[in-house]
């Protein structure tokens, strides 16, 4: 089942006390109450607030979970799912992992008692035979960021519920227009809010969706205890980013479709990431479990240097160097020495991510325009190769 426009644009709903086309902002930190304990459903904006209230019941309609839950960051939302778990707690997680969720697993709750385990999850089998008694939670991205892996959500959540662990699934960069990780047996969704959702460049935000309403209860107990809350403005910017997410994402995907395709072929290219081509590893699970292949294009250059990245990355038009993704502005990105920068050089290379690994924000400019930057920027790095051939000989 997928989320159309119709259901994407009328999950918003018309404000009931105004009439409001748009959703109110409730700029406000407290709500006045007519005597102690008895009020309209909200008494302190931390604990709840009705312009967040709105995005919760949204993200939580488009992922057709029962609980939604929004925050200050997309981290903040990872870091209240693992506040589910103890010490003595297992996680085992994908390889190729966001940056940021390696630095929150490994340098904070490490040291709080709670192991981690990496896998290639591209392989349902490494997930079985990497499971251990203490695994409580099964954490994948699909994609991944930035090698854009695709794992097998139904299989991995068959290994789940057999050894009574979750299973939470990153739908960042997929977003719930193209994938709904809950219906394919998923207990647990986490989204940058940041990227797709929001879509603009403009806010930072992080989601999550519970497929059951009492997991749901924990994590909103663990939002109003730890209080990284969204504010007001923020989730009424999300909301409007959602009304145009089915257009913003068909356009997305069809540009990034046609970049990957002109990639592959360059001279200058050795590998190309996305799971629309049909040499990717799982791209018939790709197109099974999505309704699209997505915004991101990731790639290799032949001249597998940190050098020729930076050269390349340094030197496009339209596509700007930049952290993040999922704006209507094409952004480039050198992971190894920026979003993944915190991982280990040899466990950022073992998970595919090498020196010359370039990761593409595909936006929503004139594609020709996208290809002829790349292009030119690619071909000055083919020429400056020739240039240093001719003057070594």
């Amino acid at each position: 089942m997928s989320n159309n426009a119709t259901q994407l644009i009328h999950s918003i709903p018309v404000d009931p006390l105004t009439g409001s086309i748009a959703v109110p902002i409730y700029q406000t930190s407290t709500f006045v109450q007519e005597a102690p304990g008895i009020n309209k459903g909200y008494d302190y904006a931390r604990t709840g607030n009705p312009t967040r209230a709105v995005l919760e019941d949204i993200i939580a309609k488009l992922e057709y979970g029962k609980v939604g839950v929004a925050f200050g960051s997309g981290l903040a939302a990872i870091d209240a799912v693992i506040k589910l778990l103890e010490s003595g707690d297992e996680i085992l997680a994908v390889d190729d992992i966001y940056g940021g969720a390696f630095r929150l697993f490994t340098h904070i709750y490490q040291k709080f008692g709670i192991k981690v385990n990496y896998t290639d999850t591209t392989n349902a089998e490494n997930v079985f035979h990497a499971v251990t008694p203490n695994t409580k939670l099964i954490w994948i991205e699909t994609p991944t960021n930035p090698t854009l892996k695709i794992s097998d959500i139904e299989a991995i959540a068959k290994i789940a519920r057999a050894n009574h662990c979750l299973l939470c699934v990153d739908n960042t960069f997929a977003s719930p227009a193209l994938q709904q990780p809950l219906l394919r047996g998923a207990d647990i969704v986490v989204h940058s809010a940041t990227k797709y959702l929001g879509g603009h460049s403009d806010l930072i935000a992080g989601l999550v969706v519970t497929k059951e309403k009492e997991l749901g209860e924990k994590i909103k107990f663990i939002q109003n205890a730890s209080g990284a809350i969204l504010s007001p403005f923020d989730s009424w910017l999300v909301i409007r980013g959602i009304e145009t997410l089915p257009l913003r994402i068909k356009q997305h995907c069809a540009n990034a479709q046609a970049v990957a395709e002109f990639l592959a072929i360059h001279p200058a290219v050795d590998k190309v990431y996305y799971p629309g081509l049909k040499n990717h590893q799982n791209h018939e699970i790709a197109a099974k479990q999505s309704e699209g292949f997505g915004g991101i294009v990731s790639f290799t250059l032949k001249d597998d240097t940190e050098e020729a990245a930076t050269a390349f990355v340094t030197s496009t038009r339209y596509f700007k160097l930049a952290e993040s993704l999922g704006g209507v502005k094409s952004l480039v990105c050198h992971p190894a020495q920026m979003t993944h920068k915190s991982i280990p050089a040899e466990k950022r290379r073992a998970a595919g991510v090498s020196d010359s690994l370039v990761r593409l924000s595909v936006g929503l400019e004139e594609v020709t325009d996208l290809v002829s930057d790349l292009d030119t920027a690619l071909n000055a790095l083919l020429n400056t190769k020739t240039k240093n051939k001719t003057v070594t000989a």
